[in-house]
C-alpha cells in the first residue's frame, strides 16, 4: 500500500478516489491495537463481519 492510495488492508484492493461518499460506499475505515488507521474492502468486510463486530484480532481472522 503506498501513501498516497489507500488499499485494503487484507486483500490489498486500491480504494477508489472518492470525489463524494458514494464512491466509497462499503469500505470500512479501522483501527488496529496498535493504533493505526486502515480499510476493509466491501468484500473482505462481509467475509469478516462477525470477527469485525466480535472485536477479534486480525490474527484470528
Amino acid at each position: 500500500m503506498t501513501e498516497g492510495t489507500p488499499a485494503c488492508r487484507l486483500c490489498g484492493t486500491p480504494r477508489p478516489p472518492s470525489p463524494g461518499a458514494a464512491c466509497v460506499a462499503g469500505w470500512v475505515a479501522e483501527r488496529d491495537e496498535r493504533g493505526r488507521d486502515g480499510w476493509l474492502c466491501p468484500g473482505c468486510a462481509r467475509l469478516h463481519v462477525r470477527d469485525i463486530e466480535s472485536k477479534l484480532d486480525v490474527e484470528w481472522w
